[in-house]
């Protein structure tokens, strides 16, 4: 049986750049961790956008930039970036909070083979949640955990908020 871990968006922005928050930093030893002793397949989302960004609709709702293509704040968390460098993985970027190309990424992967999803990462409440139900759905059989030690959230608030509604989902949610 495959293991896919999905480490989504530990980017700089997230961490401690135009979005980051404490509870980002907080977890990055967790992360680092998590990456390092996997059993498994990496597979790593990076939300991307362009210069226009304040045009579009995201940008509209969130006139912060961030996540500029080939900016530093688009770029791994340097701490991230160095245990992904011991490993390898498939990087997934995304326009938006959820990758729609992450189920069939994941499905070429694996190939025949069944499989488990794991998802870690930034932020619990937009983007972890976005494609642990994009996931969800596509592989409804598949056992999928979270690893809510390894997730931070917008606020603590909002952060337990899509743990529970994640577990609603049938997602597992560890280390909550």
């Amino acid at each position: 049986m495959k293991r896919f871990l999905i480490v989504v968006d530990m980017q700089k922005d997230f961490v401690d750049g135009a979005l980051g928050t404490s509870e980002a930093q907080q977890i990055v030893p967790a992360v680092v961790e998590k990456i390092r002793t996997f059993d498994g397949e990496i597979i790593v989302t990076y939300d991307t956008h362009e210069q226009n960004y304040m045009t579009t609709r995201e940008g509209r709702f969130l006139p912060v930039p961030h996540c500029i293509r080939d900016t530093e704040g688009w770029q791994l968390n340097t701490e991230v970036a160095a245990a992904l460098a011991e490993r390898a993985y498939t990087v997934v970027e995304k326009p938006t909070f959820g990758a729609v190309t992450l189920p069939e990424v994941v499905q070429q992967l694996a190939g025949e083979e069944e499989f488990t999803v794991e998802l870690i990462g930034l932020c619990t409440d937009i983007c972890v949640v976005s494609n642990a139900l994009l996931l969800k759905a596509a592989f409804p059989e598949t056992d999928m955990t979270v690893d809510a030690a390894c997730c931070a959230g917008v606020t603590p608030e909002s952060h337990q908020a899509a743990l529970t509604t994640m577990s609603f989902c049938q997602i597992v949610i560890e280390n909550n």
